[in-house]
């Protein structure tokens, strides 16, 4: 699909009519070599800096990923300011995850993973209407989810609450839910990451991850679910710094070290068999380029040119923009990255912008109020049916001051490294005004019957970016090394509650009480205290093995 014939323009999944068409083909036809080279880049926005929205006017890149302030009005100024000022409209992207990864100003609404424990489609399509409506409202018209990755090697940090859990069929309906509710809002959808992360524990951020499944092992996976994204109309792909050596030595056996290439930069995995073999015929889009899966593998600067050649139609992130874009603009001209090549990446980036109605502001109406009571009622329906009650062999559910008044609580607070250092948990305040008397746990308390009614650990560890692993760090939680061998729960009524990671129990097998509540959301935690006072059910169905394969675990 490579090629100067652009009558795919009138097919799946753009559908332009001759005037769309028409504009993709002129707007192309009257850019330099500067110009187009430009729009393959997605460059990152954050902050009020008024240097940093000039350099974006001057830069002309083919949009920007934003990264929110809390002041919605601002925020629609400036965007509204920059696609004004732009010759060719930008795209403007953000991953529409839910919970922490929401737009601070809008509806707070849960994760892919406690959607999953809801299981319930009509919610899943009511939360991805609402994230839809609100991002297109502020100038959103790009998010790079669903998350379609796989819930397999449960010590992968990076998966963990991003995705629809770990059966293919559960991931398929509700992912396929989202992408149809965001593309008739105007957000273009996203699937990710090619060619399928889950199998591998460890995180692309930090190194190229290897999708280790066979061939037909990847269609049974993944190849069902990109092929099904693509049925209904999904509108681009993330290509992530993840290898699939099967596919690879399926064509050659004596490939070597070229097996593990990071998809990012392979041809037979973006052309050869997303485009070939799947039929994709939209948007290919590189995961952040600069991260260390990439990076391992080639120089950075190096890799930039590279990820147009070999497939992809857009180069996300840059560190220094203006000397990726000589590099980039130098491999067009010495041939590394052919014209037709540079002009099938153009088209379909002009493509998309047109199917969003960017070109002559044809899109959905875009009047939507933030935040809106029915939007708030909807997604705090969906936050309290979350929350799964995984096992509670000591019939603790529910507590009452009366009989469980003086409660210790372990926390490290909210992880996040993207937002600096953790942030507090409301639980705690939220028990005190419930009647409880609660002592935050501190190295050196004494923690004995005379003194406690319940301990409770409460753990904020969403998927967290870079951070390789997540686990029960006992020295860390109880403040030195003799603490972290101590376990409280046959003196003391003990619970752990996860508003995140969803399998502590693989380092607390035997802890009596467990709960799963997927999001570090303020609504998630008075969501869980409701239900510990026993206002509601709990939720039982589990979208993962929380017992992380361990039977003892269930007891």
């Amino acid at each position: 699909m490579t090629t100067t014939d652009y009558g795919w323009l009138e097919k799946a999944p753009f559908h332009l009519d001759a005037e769309a068409r028409s504009w993709v083909h002129a707007t192309r036809d009257a850019m330099s070599i500067e110009d187009k080279v430009a729009q393959l880049f997605v460059l990152i926005s954050r902050g009020d800096d008024d240097e940093e929205q000039a350099r974006i006017r001057r830069l002309r890149p083919g949009g920007i990923t934003r990264f929110f302030g809390p002041d919605a009005e601002g925020e629609r100024g400036r965007l509204a300011a920059l696609q004004s000022d732009a010759a060719v409209p930008l795209l403007v992207s953000a991953d529409l995850e839910g919970s922490r990864m929401s737009l601070p100003f809008a509806t707070q609404v849960p994760n892919p993973l406690a959607l999953a424990a809801l299981d319930d489609v009509a919610v899943t399509r009511d939360i991805s209407r609402i994230m839809a409506e609100e991002a297109r409202a502020i100038g959103v018209n790009w998010s790079f989810t669903p998350v379609v990755d796989i819930n397999a090697a449960f010590r992968s940090a990076i998966v963990a609450t991003r995705g629809f859990g770990s059966d293919v069929e559960t991931i398929e309906r509700h992912a396929l839910a989202q992408i149809e509710e965001f593309q008739k809002r105007g957000v273009a959808a996203t699937v990710k990451h090619w060619p399928g992360e889950g199998f591998d524990d460890r995180d692309q951020h930090l190194v190229t991850t290897i999708n280790p499944l066979s061939m037909p092992d990847w269609e049974e996976h993944f190849g069902r679910l990109y092929r099904a994204a693509i049925a209904k109309g999904v509108l681009s792909v993330m290509s992530a710094h993840i290898a699939l050596p099967a596919y690879v030595r399926s064509l050659n056996p004596d490939a070597g070290i070229e097996a593990f290439r990071p998809a990012s930069v392979s041809r037979l995995l973006n052309i050869d068999l997303l485009r070939h073999r799947l039929g994709f015929n939209g948007l290919i889009v590189s995961d952040a380029s600069e991260m260390a899966g990439l990076g391992a593998w080639m120089p950075l600067r190096g890799a930039k040119p590279q990820i147009i050649a070999n497939g992809c139609d857009v180069i996300l992130f840059s560190r220094s923009p203006e000397e990726d874009m000589d590099a980039v603009r130098a491999a067009v001209e010495n041939g590394e990255i052919s014209r037709v090549r540079l002009d099938d990446a153009i088209t379909r980036i002009l493509a998309l912008k047109a199917r969003l109605g960017l070109h002559d502001n044809t899109g959905p109406d875009r009047r939507c109020e933030l935040g809106a009571p029915e939007a708030v009622q909807a997604a705090s329906a969906a936050i309290k049916g979350a929350p799964t009650l995984v096992k509670d062999v000591q019939n603790l559910v529910p507590i009452a001051p009366a009989t469980h008044k003086r409660v210790l609580i372990f926390s490290g607070g909210i992880v996040s490294p993207l937002h600096g250092e953790p942030a507090p948990m409301v639980l705690p305040q939220l028990l005190a005004d419930n009647g409880f008397e609660v002592t935050l746990h501190t190295p050196g308390t004494v923690v004995t019957r005379e003194n406690f009614d319940l301990v409770l650990y409460i753990f904020g560890e969403e998927t967290l970016l870079t951070r390789g692993r997540i686990f029960l760090d006992w020295a860390k939680i109880g403040g030195d090394f003799g603490a972290s061998m101590q376990r409280h729960w046959h003196d003391i009524p003990t619970a752990i509650i996860s508003f995140g990671y969803p399998y502590y129990l693989y380092d607390a097998p035997r802890v009596p009480t467990y709960i799963n509540a997927y999001s570090t959301l303020d609504a998630m935690q008075a969501a869980v205290v409701d239900l510990l006072l026993g206002d509601g059910e709990f939720n039982s169905n589990s979208p993962i093995d929380p017992f992380a394969g361990l039977e003892d675990a269930r007891y």
